[in-house]
């Protein structure tokens, strides 16, 4: 495995690739001294080798019993730009997969055609910012590949060139950390859900298994503050993938299930959170519709008194009367005493008019640009989420809780931003102003949210405005976005610490994406990895015709304790599945119902043309797919 990049994302990927797969992974970076003799901050990184290693010990995901030489090791190669000639020394032409991470979208698309040019079998997984783009350059990378291999097989083809987004990666993490606390998610189908750790049910309760259990943990204490990934639950490992009977008689354990992400809190009624149109009683208002009716009365009335007074035809005295509101119909001179009398009082209800016309006219216009513009949180707002930055991030984020049908209310302080227009279309509540300034949080009723989501790319921003929410609302739910890992790391641990009691999470966008970018080079059947204190459990999507251990065999036959566990079944017929169902689903599938069936029955024989979900270790996985960690041939 090959990874290029100049942040932070390329030693994170690095790290997953080569603690939770064990792959030998080759890293492309930047030197460390930015060429002019001095060390730049932020691309001079710290050595791979000290960072990985720190990496073990704080991700705690080594497999219980592992011997330190059975982990690949991982080279470095320090170069300007990844060019034909580094990724040739780096080993691009026989190399399994290769990601392209470069904060600059031009530097990765060099780079991916330098790549498909020295390896037409290489996987490439690229980072790219430009979606329209992306899909495009995916096309004519697959293309490049079906003519240098004519027999490629579309499968092979299909995962080939893999165009992602770490905005679009991170999203779904950071929407269920704002809604479940947690960043144990995985995506399928359209469906997020996550892994949850429960306590040790108390004398005669029955613990709720969830879609299933997938863990017992190894001790009965849990941390109260919820600390993911914590080594410090017991001497002893989890038991993974555990069966129905070892669940049963596990009396005193916690366990781990999987659940789907729920927003609980009260939803928002639909027409305040995305009303289209402006309704016809704010375009006229109470008492601009009896100044209508009160003119439109008196002419109805003079119209009467005009037929009756000259006896002509009733449409005739309505049409005079008409032209004389407007001040258009010609003098009565010559006429009797009360047609001209008439004519007068006619005008002068006409007068009366002409303001009203003026006045319901800018009502209008004001009503219409009231509801143009971005809608301000309705009154009596409460359980919902504040969305602190509207940037790259932001609008990805609003766009997963609003799929979630989870009301939320934007803090933005550019109004030109980005996701400004996102929330616009979406009628959510949008704050403009700076979040640093005393009412801005008010303004987004902070003090009767669930949770606060601060995604800007300023920490200092997103800390001051946790600090804040915090002495306004102690329990609130934090999760902050936090570039610099030590700086997470500290925040987490003060917040946590003033506040035991209320869940507190710092994230980092180049962790979130860190597992996505993996699953990619690993083969698109990687849908996400879950830490279980010192070990991992991989999702993974299988077609049943190649895996010798399913064919013709039930649900329940299939299972093997700590190696793998079906867990949901495709549903859809074989030409219409989704090719990735780790992606968003497309706005026009959002409305159908989702492919996968969960708790499938045990007596359920799986068949060829079956494609299922499985939870797997490491080593039961890499059995699955008949490769081991770290082999690239099979990898392919």
């Amino acid at each position: 495995m090959i990874v290029c990049g100049d942040d932070v994302l390329a030693v994170r990927l690095g790290a997953e690739l080569h603690e939770v797969y064990r792959e030998r992974v080759t890293l492309v970076v930047p030197p460390a001294d930015a060429g002019d003799g001095t060390r730049d901050g932020r691309r001079g990184l710290v050595r791979i080798s000290a960072f990985l290693g720190r990496m073990t010990a704080a991700m705690g995901r080594s497999d219980a019993g592992a011997a330190s030489g059975d982990t690949p090791a991982v080279r470095e190669i320090e170069a300007a730009e990844p060019t034909e000639d580094v990724l040739r020394q780096a080993g691009a032409a026989e190399a399994a997969a290769m990601a392209l991470v470069h904060e600059d979208d031009e530097t990765n698309i060099r780079a991916a055609l330098a790549a498909r040019r020295l390896n037409p079998r290489l996987r490439l997984v690229i980072r790219l910012y430009n979606r329209k783009l992306g899909l495009r350059l995916a096309d004519l990378l697959d293309q490049a590949a079906a003519v240098a291999l004519p027999g490629l097989d579309p499968a092979g083809l299909d995962a080939s060139t893999i165009v992602l987004s770490d905005a679009d990666t991170a999203a779904p993490a950071l929407a269920a950390t704002a809604v479940a606390g947690t960043r144990k998610v995985v995506a399928a189908d359209g469906l997020l859900l996550r892994a949850a750790e429960r306590p040790p049910p108390a004398p005669g309760e029955i613990a709720d298994p969830g879609l299933c259990t997938l863990a017992l943990l190894s001790a009965t204490a849990q941390d109260p503050a919820g600390d993911e990934g914590s080594d410090r639950s017991g001497a002893g490992a989890p038991l993974l993938l555990p069966d129905d009977a070892e669940v049963a008689a596990a009396t005193g354990r916690g366990t781990v299930v999987l659940e789907t992400v729920a927003h609980a809190g009260p939803a928002l009624p639909p027409r305040r959170l995305a009303r289209r149109g402006a309704p016809l009683a704010d375009i006229f208002p109470g008492r601009l519709r009896w100044a209508l009716a009160g003119v439109g009365a008196a002419g109805c009335v003079l119209a009467v008194a005009l037929w009756w007074a000259t006896g002509g035809h009733p449409l005739n005295a309505a049409y005079l009367t008409l032209l004389d509101l407007f001040s258009i119909g010609d003098p009565a001179v010559g006429e009797p005493v009360a047609r001209q009398t008439l004519q007068l009082v006619a005008g002068l209800v006409g007068l009366a008019l002409l303001p009203i016309l003026v006045a319901g006219a800018l009502q209008a216009l004001g009503t219409f640009r009231s509801h143009t513009a971005l809608p301000r949180p309705p009154r009596g707002l409460s359980g919902h989420v504040v969305l602190l930055g509207l940037g790259k991030i932001g609008t990805r984020v609003l766009a997963q809780l609003r799929e979630l049908d989870i009301p939320v209310v934007c803090v933005e302080e550019d109004p030109e931003a980005r996701g400004i227009a996102t929330a616009r279309r979406l009628g959510v509540p949008v704050v403009l102003g700076d979040v640093t300034q005393e009412g801005v949080l008010e303004a987004a009723k902070i003090h009767r949210a669930q949770a606060l989501l601060a995604v800007t790319s300023a920490d200092a921003t997103n800390l001051e405005a946790a600090l804040y929410a915090r002495s306004v609302q102690p329990d609130l739910r934090v999760s902050l976005r936090i570039y610099d890992d030590d700086f997470a790391t500290a925040v987490y641990r003060t917040l946590r610490a003033a506040h035991p009691g209320a869940l507190t999470r710092s994230r980092s966008v180049s962790t979130l994406a860190a597992p996505a970018f993996a699953g990619a080079m690993m083969g698109r059947q990687i849908l996400g990895a879950v830490p279980v204190e010192r070990r991992v459990l991989l999702f993974a999507a299988v077609e049943v015709s190649a895996l010798p251990q399913f064919e013709g065999r039930t649900v329940a036959e299939a299972y093997r304790r700590d190696a793998w566990r079906v867990v949901a079944l495709d549903t859809a017929e074989p030409e219409d599945r989704r090719t990735d169902l780790a992606a968003p689903r497309p706005a026009e599938e959002r409305s159908r119902p989702a492919g996968l069936l969960w708790n499938v029955h045990p007596g359920y024989v799986l068949r060829p043309r079956d494609r299922v979900v499985v939870a797997a270790t490491r080593q039961g996985l890499a059995e699955l797919l008949g490769r081991r960690p770290g082999d690239a041939q099979g990898a392919r």
